[in-house]
């Protein structure tokens, strides 16, 4: 999944502010900045690993399960806000520190959440995102400032590239070191120790890094106000507000897929694949994303962003429907294509719904980030789904999502806005 950070006019506004702007001597920090991006992506498709593994230890049904998606995407919204306090009182860099920290945290949660039970777990779950979310608001903005005005987008895409990197090798990796162990010890809650304490230890290092990093100072005043500025609000305009659905949808959708790949590829009339077979599958759900990114760029280059964000709404809706009711290989290798067709969602829906309002951007783009809280909604619908209909058949939920992104595409069809 893309990550923005719920302030996101801080970028504008910090790389404007500073001589920092022209300073080519950061790319030590650019590289940190970077690794965080990875970092983020990796922790956050791990979910998809740990989902499976935690339902078969503590027989939970569908919906329990789910349960890690509401806590871990339910933090972007409620701990935003206080994110946004939080950085006004430390600044930037030290509140990319905390970020971190909390995070680690979260991570060695996973230590006695071992022994603890499936309550622990959430509750570590929770913490981990929070830090995620601190760690965006904070670390974002640095991605632009870093280094001179006319390159920022090609360090955004370097991050995003990242991020996607991650995405795509934390399932590979968490089936590796976590389902793939043999014996007793297969179905035990203590084969995630090794691996959170290892990211925890991890994430404490990035910390101490990004202390110690000579990054470029950014004045906080102006992008930390922009939500009261002016009059009128941001709700008035239909487009983000239908925006800010999409964006919902859209990652409630991708979240909700990825969460349940590893059951539907178990499923006997689709693969028959044991949780650690499965886990490399789910790698290449991600991997779709990151091709689709750069077949998207190109092709946006001469058409409008919304009849590609409705093409690709609409492969995607055919190929989930295609998973639904078909069966064997064909409905495997439909339910992994829709990765490519997520690629250019998140950013084009982004980029439309606050295309145009003027002084109203940074409160749009705090109401857009909010909607990532449809990663923890939308997967507990769909488990609820999957208890009284089955897997397979719950798929229905994100090929209905995918409509409304579908509507949108269309209705602004005609909308250019800047990639």
């Amino acid at each position: 999944m893309e990550h923005v950070s719920p302030r996101p006019a801080a970028a504008a506004s910090g790389a404007a502010a500073g001589p920092a702007t022209s300073d080519s001597g950061h790319s030590g920090a650019l590289v940190i900045v970077t690794v965080l991006f990875f970092m983020w992506g990796l922790i956050t498709s791990l979910n998809d690993i740990l989902i499976p593994h935690l339902k078969a230890i503590y027989t939970l049904s569908y919906v329990q399960a789910m349960m890690v998606q509401f806590c871990f995407f339910g933090a972007y919204f409620i701990v935003s806000l206080p994110a946004g306090a939080l950085i006004r009182r430390l600044g930037y860099q030290r509140g990319a520190v905390a970020g971190l920290l909390i995070a680690a945290v979260g991570c060695a949660l996973f230590y006695p959440a071992s022994f603890g039970g499936y309550g622990l777990f959430l509750l570590a779950f929770f913490v981990l995102a929070s830090g995620i979310t601190v760690l965006q608001v904070a670390a974002n903005p640095y991605v632009t400032v870093l280094g001179p005005a006319r390159t920022a987008s090609s360090r955004l895409n370097l991050t995003q590239a990242f991020n996607s990197l991650g995405t795509t090798i934390g399932p590979a990796a968490g089936g590796l070191l976590i389902l793939s162990i043999s014996g007793a010890a297969a179905g035990a809650a203590s084969t995630v120790r090794g691996p959170y304490l290892a990211l925890a230890a991890a994430l404490a290092l990035l910390a101490l890094f990004f202390l110690k990093a000579r990054l470029p100072r950014i004045e906080d005043g102006e992008d930390l106000a922009l939500d009261g500025e002016g009059h009128g609000s941001a709700w008035a305009h239909r487009h983000l507000v239908l925006g800010a659905i999409g964006i919902f949808l859209y990652v409630g959708a991708e979240v909700s897929i990825g969460s349940f790949l590893i059951n539907f590829l178990g499923e006997g009339n689709i693969a028959g694949l044991a949780h650690a077979d499965a886990a490399s599958y789910v790698s290449l759900y991600w991997a779709g994303a990151m091709v689709g990114r750069f077949i998207g760029f190109v092709v946006m280059r001469s058409v409008s962003p919304g009849r590609t964000l409705a093409f690709n709404a609409l492969v995607a809706i055919a190929l989930v429907l295609t998973a639904t009711f078909g069966h064997g290989s064909v409905a495997m290798w439909a339910i992994l294509a829709v990765g490519l067709c997520n690629s250019i969602m998140f950013p084009t829906v982004f980029s439309m719904a606050i295309h145009g309002l003027g002084r109203h951007t940074g409160q749009g783009s705090g109401i857009l980030c909010m909607a990532i809280v449809g990663g923890a909604i939308v997967p507990f619908a769909q488990g609820a789904l999957a208890d009284h209909l089955g897997v397979q058949l719950s798929f229905l939920l994100p090929a209905a999502c995918y409509a409304f992104i579908l509507y949108f595409g269309a209705r602004y069809a005609s909308m250019y806005v800047k990639q």
